[in-house]
């Protein structure tokens, strides 16, 4: 087998390169449909009969989870962003190993907060409202599934995005519960929105990269 296509796909019968990061983003998304799916179903069940007074407490469970939510989302998302910043100081000599500055790990993480704060809420809008009405026990469960899904992907060293596997998750509470509430019209449009992004920002990338080729 050619070198540069086995370490495009498997080494040591592991995936690598492009392989990894193209199954990492479109396996998650459906291992979140599927496992929040399951976790619905289960304590859907198990609190058939439980009070609504139960709603306070599962309230309050939710810092926790959307803690450890956020905590999982520091591990994957802002990482991307340190790795390319350290590949950049490497290529460009300014260090001589491959090292994460404690500079680099401060400026992502305010980057990631301050977007958020900033110009966020429309997205926080159509995941928590627009793809199917969320009660609180939906949102404990998305926010369980969502933070397993993204730290197991960062263990593995797969790069995905929290964003897809929170929407993806809800889609899979919505369909396990109620499938026709679930606003599968958003969902679609979600999907599409992926599918636009990753191919575009793959296009642009490769007409920079030819542009750098003319000039440089």
């Amino acid at each position: 087998m050619v070198r540069g296509f086995e370490d495009l796909v498997l080494h040591d019968g592991h995936a690598t390169g492009v392989t990894k990061v193209l199954l990492a983003l479109i396996l998650s998304p459906i291992i979140g449909f599927w496992a929040a799916f399951g976790l619905q179903r289960v304590t859907g069940r198990l609190l058939r009969a439980a009070r609504p007074s139960l709603n306070l407490y599962l309230r309050r469970g939710q810092i926790a989870t959307a803690a450890w939510l956020a905590f999982s989302r520091g591990t994957n998302d802002t990482q991307k962003s340190m790795g390319i910043i350290a590949l950049v100081l490497v290529t460009g000599s300014i260090t001589t190993s491959f090292e994460v500055p404690f500079w680099t790990i401060l400026t992502c993480g305010v980057a990631m907060t301050l977007g958020i704060m900033s110009s966020g809420w429309r997205i926080v809008r159509t995941v928590g409202f627009g793809i199917y009405k969320i009660r609180p026990l939906h949102a404990v469960n998305a926010q369980v599934t969502s933070a397993a899904v993204v730290f197991g992907a960062a263990l593995t060293g797969g790069p995905i995005s929290t964003t897809h596997v929170v929407c993806s998750s809800i889609m899979g509470i919505g369909a396990s519960e109620r499938p026709k509430a679930v606003r599968w019209a958003k969902a679609q449009e979600i999907l599409s929105t992926w599918v636009i992004t990753i191919t575009g920002a793959g296009t642009v990338s490769i007409l920079v990269w030819l542009v750098a080729q003319i000039f440089i």
